[in-house]
């Protein structure tokens, strides 16, 4: 299983394009392989044969490093191959540990011990069920509720009575102690209850975790508990660009709000270069290109395609890049290099109703713009008013409140006079110290 990706740790083989006893040449596509953020191809670098694929589709969560298919060289008899007996990926903290995983949906191997959590462990107690007669179709052998629930219903097991003088197994049993008649018990003292059967008829549904949403649960969190974040939000008059967006139909050109203000973005982004950064581990380092990523929402999670060079693209440039990256993003299609990188975020949940709110920066870029939806006002003259509200989410170690308002300055008069988005020269806005 090959790194396709920085952040990839394990991989999806979503389709074989090969059977065994194929011959393969460079560039010929093996397999598909779902990444943690899309789907991509794997290709040969070399005149081969495909003598045996120990991986079959749709297996999940294999590891970097697991062998997943042999290749012979032509000629070679590849029905007599040699399979070896070690076919997991390379050793990791938790072999160094001497510990060891179960594949999911085997149980009762001797000498190891499925993982399983508290309720998991309360249930089994609580219809007498040996954890070794449960099928666990959990992660790295984990055995789930629904694995022991599933067991329940196909053999209709009824709860055992509880023996209140006996404790399950998995918990120590502890002394007790008679208090003495003097002795209170606090009023706030807990009231334990002991474990209670499921209740019939109310039953749910395990969620496989994607590649993808494990991902994003890591990055997003490492975000939230690593970057100092700041915010600063302002309102955009929507007037001038929507009679504008209205005489480009007019002329045949087809573009949305969106596109205006990926472009707003982009050009803001020229103004005020110092806002066009990521945090590395020796410190900011200012990009010298405009790379504007635009947060896609699909099946399996959020996606963010980069729109390479906006800065310098027209409107419809943009739009049309923009449909057609999130066309394959939908479908899964995007290359790595169409959604890693990137040097500013757009999430935009105006369409969604939201009026305003606060996006999670990417690392290791330095803000995103959160874009609500536009709505109608009173004006300062008591006219009606077309606004729409901006958010952006800061990472103070390179864009601190005072850049961030310039910035945010400079996107508004971008979008209150779109004439300036479409103007061959852009100053570069001057910073007073």
């Amino acid at each position: 299983m090959p790194a396709l990706s920085p952040t990839m740790t394990e991989g999806t083989i979503v389709k074989w394009y090969k059977k065994e006893g194929d011959v393969v040449s460079p560039g010929d596509v093996l397999c598909d392989i779902q990444t943690d953020k899309a789907v991509v191809a794997m290709d040969t670098e070399e005149d081969a044969t495909l003598a045996k694929i120990l991986i079959p589709e749709d297996s999940k969560s294999v590891k970097i490093g697991a062998l997943i298919a042999l290749l012979v060289q032509e000629g070679e008899d590849w029905r007599d191959v040699e399979i070896p007996t070690d076919t997991t990926a390379p050793s990791s903290d938790e072999q160094q540990g001497n510990t060891q995983d179960i594949t999911p949906g085997t149980s009762g191997i001797q000498g190891i011990e499925l993982k399983m959590g508290p309720a998991v462990r309360s249930l089994l107690h609580i219809y007498n069920i040996n954890s070794n007669d449960v099928t666990a179709s959990g992660p790295h052998g984990w055995l789930l509720k629904g694995d022991v629930l599933n067991l329940i219903k196909s053999k209709s097991l009824k709860p055992v009575p509880l023996d209140r003088d006996k404790q399950p197994p998995s918990a120590p049993s502890k002394p007790t102690v008679t208090p003495k008649a003097a002795d209170k018990v606090p009023d706030t003292a807990p009231i334990v209850s002991p474990p209670q059967p499921p209740i019939e008829g109310v039953g749910f549904t395990d969620i496989p975790l994607t590649n993808m949403r494990r991902t994003i649960a890591k990055r997003l969190t490492q975000s939230k508990t690593t970057i100092p974040y700041s915010y600063a939000t302002i309102d955009c008059d929507m007037e001038k660009v929507l009679r504008f967006r209205k005489q480009l139909q007019k002329d045949g050109v087809k573009i949305s709000v969106n596109d205006m203000i990926v472009k707003a973005a982009a050009v803001a982004l020229q103004q005020v270069p110092a806002v066009n950064a990521i945090w590395s581990e020796s410190g900011p380092k200012l990009l010298p290109e405009v790379d504007v990523c635009v947060a896609v929402a699909t099946d399996s999670g959020l996606i963010t395609p980069i729109i390479k060079d906006a800065a310098n693209l027209g409107v419809e440039e943009i739009s049309s890049q923009t449909q057609e990256l999130a066309a394959r993003a939908r479908e899964g299609k995007l290359k790595p290099h169409e959604f890693q990188g990137g040097s500013f975020t757009i999430s935009n949940l105006g369409m969604y109703g939201i009026t305003e709110f606060t996006a999670i920066i990417n690392p290791p870029q330095s803000s995103i713009l959160a874009v609500g939806k536009s709505r109608v006002i009173l004006g300062t003259d008591s006219t009606p008013q077309t606004v729409m509200t901006v958010t952006l989410s800061m990472d103070s170690r390179v864009v601190d409140g005072a850049l961030g308002s310039i910035f945010l300055q400079a996107f508004r008069d971008n979008m209150e006079n779109p004439m300036f988005m479409i103007a061959k020269n852009v100053q570069a806005v001057r910073l007073e110290s």
